[in-house]
């Protein structure tokens, strides 16, 4: 474990501030459930103390990553970090996981035809592994990936150039929204660059203790979008743009700089619209709040574009976390009901969020109005309100 992480965990001491937001330890209150109690386990490896167990493995891997604990620890502790480091170490003996990481790898390496094959399985495959309960949801399969599509979206009056980094999600699971990121951007303003030969941002192999790996794609996503003459690198997963703006700094000692949600390149960039009588409540994905510090641009937006924000009465993680959503159902299942709750409870027409994972979460409990993701909301608003319009007005001449 590098010496970063060992100082990091020897200043720990075990105030217990990081149980507070702690959304397993709420699910779950024991303390090898908590931020502070897996810091301990993690301390008693160290030390020499303890010695990897499938007991310790599963408490280490129980953490949803969400980065709670750190924004609010007096130290500043990097505890994610922390867990990630560890993953890494017990990886040899983390049988569990084993076949996960078997198929990630063969996916990060073949994704084009990691892509074609569960195309193949989404109408026999896929419904049998969600009712054997192997799978938490079936997700939708579309027909293409998004980064099938031009690598370089043009405009007439150009005011500035910014590329996308698209994510696994986005790609093969919701091109969707990266075609209304295309459209807002272009309605902007902006050429847009989608790289073809981007890959995996590395977050779900470090979250199976993958590091080797994930630095191997760090530095070729690194090199990717370090030679692209752009303003911006921006990305509707906060997953995505937490790893490659600040993580990559840690795997491979620099990052992207210039990314950032799409939410905050917006933010100054739209107009007020006219009020539309419709309200919404907004979902925070953990690694928009706790890991980049983005609460307000979101809402601002939401406002702009002339709708009524009804805030929940409490908030919390959703219960996705990737993989996390798999090996801890139950708590996921927990996470998720509380939260869809909390949601709903408002009466909003519809809820709103920043993360594609967090909008597949919620939709599995949320089906009696709409779950979607920020960008298309802007894009309604703004750019198919515009179209409806000129329309209009060109049929009236």
């Amino acid at each position: 474990m590098p010496e970063k992480s060992r100082i990091d965990i020897s200043r720990c001491s075990l105030c217990g501030t990081c149980k507070a937001p702690c959304p397993t330890y709420e699910e779950m209150p024991s303390e090898g459930m908590s931020a502070r109690g897996r810091l301990k386990l993690i301390r008693g490896i160290e030390d020499g103390a303890l010695r990897p167990s499938p007991l310790f493995n599963d408490r280490i891997y129980s953490c949803i990553l969400c980065g709670a604990c750190s924004k609010i620890c007096p130290l500043g502790i990097d505890i994610p970090d922390a867990i990630y480091r560890t993953r890494s170490k017990i990886r040899g003996r983390d049988r569990r996981r084993w076949l996960l990481r078997l198929l990630l790898r063969f996916g990060i390496k073949r994704p084009e035809l990691g892509f074609r094959l569960i195309s193949l399985g989404r109408d026999f495959v896929l419904p049998f592994l969600v009712k054997r309960r192997v799978i938490p949801f079936l997700p939708e399969i579309p027909e293409a990936p998004f980064r099938t599509i031009g690598q370089v979206h043009k405009v007439q009056s150009r005011k500035g150039r910014v590329a996308i980094f698209t994510g696994c999600s986005v790609n093969y699971m919701q091109p969707h929204i990266g075609e209304s990121m295309v459209n807002v951007l272009q309605h902007a303003g902006y050429e847009v660059v989608v790289p073809k030969d981007e890959v995996c941002c590395g977050a779900p192999l470090r979250a199976l203790g993958m590091e080797k790996e994930a630095i191997e794609l760090a530095r070729e996503n690194h090199r990717i979008f370090s030679r692209l003459k752009v303003e911006a690198v921006i990305s509707a997963c906060p997953t995505c743009t937490l790893t490659i703006r600040h993580e990559y700094g840690s795997l491979i000692g620099k990052s992207i700089e210039k990314a950032m949600d799409i939410s905050v390149f917006l933010h100054d960039k739209l107009a007020r619209t006219e009020p539309i009588g419709k309200s919404v409540t907004y979902h925070d994905p953990c690694h928009l709040l706790h890991g980049l510090g983005i609460r307000n641009e979101p809402r601002d937006i939401i406002g702009r574009a002339g709708l009524s924000l009804e805030e929940p009465s409490q908030q919390g993680c959703c219960g996705f976390g990737g993989s996390f959503s798999l090996y801890n159902r139950s708590m996921s299942e927990g996470m998720l009901a509380r939260q869809a709750g909390n949601l709903c409870s408002t009466g909003a027409d519809a809820i709103v969020t920043s993360c594609p994972g967090c909008m597949m979460q919620l939709s599995r409990a949320v089906t009696d109005r709409p779950v979607i993701h920020l960008i298309e909301l802007i894009e309604e608003a703004y750019c198919l309100k515009t179209l409806y319009q000129e329309q209009l007005l060109a049929a009236r001449h």
